[in-house]
């Protein structure tokens, strides 16, 4: 039997910190709109029906972390998906999600159909 390696504290650190770069529902709504093609920070803003420093504030965290790009142009900001496997992390989290809400709602219905009889 294979042993297991331990991780180092510097790894675990770094993975939590990605993970917590997408445990806040404004970055993940901007990963959202970010979805298709870039976009300026004012059209972000008013998607998102938020301030400029709040959209700024994430655009700043997911830009460190790699996830986004930006480009200047002029006065504006671009910023688009730089990562494209986060998608794929967040569709492999929604169908979790999902598959979870699914079998609720199975148990509700029999339940509900348990106590008509």
């Amino acid at each position: 039997m294979q042993q297991r390696k331990i991780v180092p504290q510097e790894v675990v650190l770094q993975v939590a910190d990605y993970f917590s770069i997408l445990s806040e529902p404004m970055r993940l709504r901007i990963l959202n709109l970010l979805r298709d093609r870039e976009k300026c920070v004012q059209e972000l803003v008013e998607a998102t029906d938020t301030s400029q420093a709040n959209v700024s504030k994430h655009l700043k965290v997911m830009w460190q972390a790699g996830i986004l790009s930006r480009r200047s142009e002029g006065t504006s900001a671009y910023y688009k998906v730089e990562d494209g496997l986060i998608f794929d992390l967040c569709n492999l989290v929604c169908d979790r999600l999902a598959s979870r809400i699914e079998r609720q709602a199975r148990q509700f219905r029999d339940f509900s159909l348990a106590s008509k009889q």
